[in-house]
């Protein structure tokens, strides 16, 4: 006699159909916000007023993109946030790499205790270290200056975990091989280990990049002039004390979204495998 097969054909594509349907809900609704955000900035401030709302303008709009560059320096706050953003990214990567090579492949005396006491300052709240970093760039006379704003957050715990993990995931055969040819710590560090960890210095970068590009309190802090305000400092300002230009401000949203949207398609083919490589056991 047949036995019948658990979970029919029919059944299958029922749940196929279902999750399909609830991934393509669940990105609907994710990207409403996106939309409407494109939607406004392409508006004049009575189309904005109109109900039902419109997501697709009737009379669209680019006065919204001319009166931010009019009104405020904002190509001014774009290169400083693309510097900030840039040197700070490529700042962590150096400096995290090199950290976490140490942990991952040097032996020394309580490394790993060393590391758990590294690792614990990450539940220490960045609002608490602001007033003494403060203090550090007074006293060191950057204030209101590039190395004010990059210089205390070239360095990061959580990108010296992520690397040091991707790199215990490294074959310790290849480092073995490099040792046997002569090689020392700094060219086995340069021609085996960083090749081999791209895929988590592009998803590094991507995280490094979006939190340095977003940073609005430090900034805040730091600087006093408009000269050296990145672009939340000046996105701030497109807010009114009495009342607000809607259009104007999604205009100036969408200006500083766009740099994040394409270093994360430049680099997506990575952050999957990278994130994958920091997993990896020892």
């Amino acid at each position: 006699m047949k036995t019948k097969k658990s979970g029919s054909p029919k059944w299958h594509l029922i749940k196929n159909i279902l999750t399909y349907t609830i991934i393509c809900l669940g990105g609907v609704i994710m990207l409403m916000p996106f939309v409407w955000m494109v939607s406004t900035a392409f508006k004049t401030g009575a189309a904005n007023m109109v109900l039902p709302p419109q997501f697709i303008p009737k009379e669209p709009t680019t006065a919204n993109f001319t009166q931010v560059f009019e009104m405020f320096p904002m190509l001014r706050f774009l290169v400083n946030s693309v510097v900030v953003a840039i040197v700070t990214t490529l700042g962590q990567m150096l400096f995290c790499s090199m950290a976490a090579y140490a942990f991952a492949r040097i032996p020394f005396w309580g490394r790993d205790k060393l590391f758990l006491l590294y690792l614990a300052t990450m539940m220490v709240p960045a609002q608490v270290t602001m007033i003494p970093q403060f203090i550090l760039m007074k006293q060191f006379g950057w204030l209101d200056s590039y190395a004010g704003l990059i210089v205390p957050t070239l360095f990061s715990v959580f990108g010296t975990f992520l690397l040091r993990q991707a790199f215990m995931g490294i074959p310790k055969e290849l480092e073995e091989a490099a040792f046997m040819d002569g090689a020392n710590h700094f060219t086995i560090f340069r021609k085996v280990i960083l090749p081999l960890a791209k895929p988590t210095f592009a998803t590094l970068g991507i995280l490094t990049f979006m939190q340095s590009w977003n940073s609005y309190l430090w900034p805040l802090i730091v600087t006093s002039s408009q000269e050296m305000a990145t672009l939340p400092l000046g996105l701030s300002l497109l807010q009114g004390r009495y009342g607000t230009n809607y259009g104007l401000m999604m205009a100036g949203v969408l200006i500083s979204v766009i740099p994040i949207l394409a270093v994360y398609l430049f680099a997506q083919k990575y952050f999957i495998q990278g994130m994958a490589m920091s997993g990896m056991k020892e």
